[in-house]
């Protein structure tokens, strides 16, 4: 297997026009919502991604700077097989340092693609990747220190999709026909109609909140679907937003996959919450034919009780151009129309669905983590430390992210019980190399098997995860554990830690 492996691209190679790039059609209110192209990743050569600026028309006749894999903005969806090893270039075009982070996938930690494995302009990333995951959607993102929230941001990220060829899927999955996608992202516009992307230091506390709701890429887009179920895969894309699906009909659908994978059994919910990061896969039911709406109610503030100052804040650079409705209003997602053609999935979904059962065991150990908003004198050095510079105004157990230091050192393959906490905001917290099973939210038991296998939990209380890693990292490649508000990680608010 590939430890790590640079290649050096010429300076002419660098300079070449970007003729490989595809360039989506222009993005308004209301067109037709893009289906990413699918990229199989096995074994063997020929699987390429290439980071690059480029500019993209959110908005019809401007352009907006943005960064993509491959693509004008965001990146083809990878498709991994379990039990196969996915080979992948990951090269890079772009000016700065970039990674390829494989975010929610169980890889070792050399593979993982975290902030030590970044790679400068003109070099290529081959990792050998052993796909030993349940069938899930995933995520894969940029993860340099310091530029995540930025290149997150512009582009640099896309998602992943895993199949199982020993499980029998009865969900809906004939894809882009009953089977779809959805990466949601808010993002803001200046006058002009150019995507922007402007810190204050109310951005920096809160997260960056844009204006606008894009999916794929595209500003509230329309889909067509076949009557019937339809399955779709939502991906919190967002910096640092929280949304809370709904129907603008008030219809009940069914969740059946959760960030690690499938659940147990469809649960039925007329409401979704997805803070930063998280995915859910759920199916809906529509063959009644009537036209409906996703949409999300406003809020998403970072800060305990509500927020400060309210989500554009004070001091705030995430003016829009369009306003994005009244205080209060729903934020559109995504509306759909009803096709007359015949749905070739299933018609209707089955009791129990075919989840991996895994029993963790009683934990050997415990470990405690406080999510720090004030490590160090954060509001004296906040207007001087702002994202993408080498200010750490931010971190996890009074300590900032620092690259040379190994937080924690964890035995391989033993269960441990992780108490998360926050000072004075609520948090997505991530951990990277496992999925994990939440036991207590705010001092209450939960469900775990109700829940699903996570990668990412929602502190705004007291919280306990139980995990284990089966997958190893040593210090010159570890595993992470952050706060997925990318400005909050960049910020210093991460840990990293190896698996021996």
């Amino acid at each position: 297997m590939k430890r790590r492996q640079f290649l050096s691209l010429t300076t002419a190679a660098l300079a070449a026009p970007t003729l490989f790039v595809r360039r989506a059609n222009a993005a308004e209110p209301g067109a037709p919502l893009p289906v990413p192209e699918v990229m199989d990743v096995g074994p063997g050569s020929g699987n390429n991604l290439e980071a690059i600026r480029s500019t993209r028309e959110f908005v019809a006749g401007v352009r907006s700077d943005t960064l993509g894999y491959s693509q004008d903005y965001l990146g083809p969806l990878l498709r991994f097989r379990r039990g196969q090893t996915a080979n992948i270039d990951v090269t890079n075009r772009i000016d700065a340092p970039i990674t390829a982070h494989w975010h929610g996938m169980h890889v070792p930690g050399h593979l993982d693609g975290g902030p030590q494995l970044a790679f400068g302009p003109g070099e290529t990333w081959s990792p050998e990747l052993p796909i030993d995951h349940p069938a899930a959607t995933l995520f894969y993102h940029s993860h340099v220190h310091g530029r995540t929230a930025d290149q997150v941001y512009r582009g640099l990220a896309g998602l992943i999709v895993i199949d199982d060829p020993d499980i029998d899927d009865p969900l809906p999955r004939d894809y882009g026909v009953n089977d779809f996608p959805l990466i949601v992202q808010d993002r803001s516009f200046d006058g002009a109609g150019r995507m922007t992307y402007d810190i204050g230091m109310m951005d920096l506390m809160q997260g960056f909140h844009g204006t606008e709701i894009l999916v794929n890429g595209a500003i509230r887009p329309k889909l067509t679907v076949p009557a019937g179920l339809v399955r779709l895969r939502l991906v919190n894309g967002s910096n640092a937003r929280m949304y809370n699906f709904s129907f603008t009909d008030g219809r009940t659908f069914h969740q059946v996959a959760s960030d690690g994978g499938l659940l147990t059994a469809p649960i039925s919910m007329t409401g979704l919450r997805l803070a930063a990061a998280e995915r859910a896969e759920i199916v809906v039911d529509f063959s009644d034919r009537a036209a409906v709406r996703l949409v999300s109610t406003r809020g998403g503030s970072g800060m305990m009780g509500g927020g400060m100052m309210g989500n554009s804040g004070m001091m705030g650079g995430n003016g829009g151009m369009m306003g994005g409705g009244a205080e209060g209003s729903p934020l559109e997602i995504l509306s759909f129309e009803i096709a007359d053609a015949r749905n070739p999935g299933p018609a209707r979904l089955p009791e129990a669905l075919p989840a991996p059962v895994v029993d963790l065991g009683e934990p050997v150990r415990r470990r405690d983590f406080t999510l720090n908003m004030h490590a160090g004198n954060m509001m004296g050095s906040m207007l001087n430390n702002l994202i993408g510079r080498d200010g750490q105004i931010m971190g996890i157990n009074d300590e900032s992210y620092d690259m040379g230091r190994i937080d924690l050192q964890v035995p391989h393959g033993e269960t441990e019980l992780w108490r998360i906490n926050a000072d004075m905001a609520m948090h997505p917290f991530h951990v990277h190399g496992t999925s994990f099973q939440v036991v207590t939210q705010n001092g209450r038991s939960v469900d775990p098997v109700r829940i699903g296998w996570k990668d990412v939990v929602h502190v705004e209380g007291p919280t306990e995860i139980l995990l284990r890693f089966d997958k190893r990292a040593a210090a010159d490649a570890p595993f992470m554990y952050h706060c997925h508000i990318l400005e909050h990680e960049d910020a210093g608010m991460m840990g990293q830690f190896t698996v021996l």
